[in-house]
């Protein structure tokens, strides 16, 4: 268990001090199908650690996808709101993972679910959440919104707005960045270095719901798109290099 220290006085080598890294559920399976890939967790921890030794506050949100969604759910004639709140629960058993390689490499984790759990997890207070990365705490926002129909972008941008992060950093896995069609169908597609969160809705390019998109343009929230499975990419963005692209007004 790593010490549970104070060290607000740490100073960032970066240009942001305080930022939430969306990936989804997908990137924790590996090269399995489905579920989780224990050394792709423990990759992905390293990744964030590298970035929380700089002095970053880190939040954190992560989908389901790669054990239950809802959507997916709903469309083979489950109840909506149902497969909602299991996709749900599936977002707390990946946050569970992902604090469990983060806390075996000595960073210090809560797992904050917006639905209560209290045995396995804190229930999402704000003021309590902001404090905690004060004290460099990474915080791992699970359960979503905890309402049904809203995805984790929501979720994502909704919670970076509230803990006033300086910018949501989606994490791909093969992409680095925002394309005009997808690449990987494509081999004339076309990366965009930064767009508008207006070109984004407009040409409907798929990096999150419209929903978040436009609560991210509402409150100038910046959007980095980068590749996640590039070794080091997170902490070389964060200090301004590597390939991503990046969305605002």
């Amino acid at each position: 268990m790593p010490q549970d220290t104070d060290l607000t006085d740490a100073q960032p080598a970066t240009t942001y001090n305080r930022v939430m890294l969306k990936i989804s559920g997908e990137a924790l399976m590996g090269p399995q199908g489905f579920g989780l890939h224990p050394p792709t967790v423990r990759r992905i921890a390293e990744e964030v650690k590298s970035v929380h030794d700089l002095g970053v506050e880190i939040c954190m949100v992560i989908g389901g996808g790669n054990i239950f969604r809802g959507l997916s759910g709903s469309a083979q004639g489950m109840e909506r709101t149902t497969a909602d709140y299991m996709g749900m629960l599936a977002t707390v058993m990946n946050a569970l993972a992902m604090q469990s390689a983060l806390e075996d490499l000595g960073v210090f984790t809560r797992v904050i679910s917006a639905i209560p759990m209290d045995q396995v997890c804190e229930p999402y207070i704000r003021r309590r959440a902001v404090r905690h990365l004060e004290k460099k705490r990474v915080c791992i926002f699970a359960a979503g919104t905890g309402n049904p129909y809203f995805t984790t972008d929501t979720a994502a941008t909704l919670r970076a707005n509230e803990m006033s992060c300086e910018a949501i950093f989606m994490g791909k896995n093969g992409v680095d960045g925002i394309y005009d069609k997808d690449p990987k169908e494509h081999a004339d597609a076309v990366r965009y270095d930064n767009v508008t969160y207006d070109d984004v809705l407009a040409k409907r390019l798929k990096v999150m719901d419209a929903s978040a998109i436009a609560l991210a343009r509402d409150n100038k929230l910046p959007l980095i798109v980068f590749a996640l499975d590039d070794e080091g990419g997170f902490r070389g963005i964060l200090a301004g290099k590597g390939t991503y692209t990046k969305v605002q007004d």
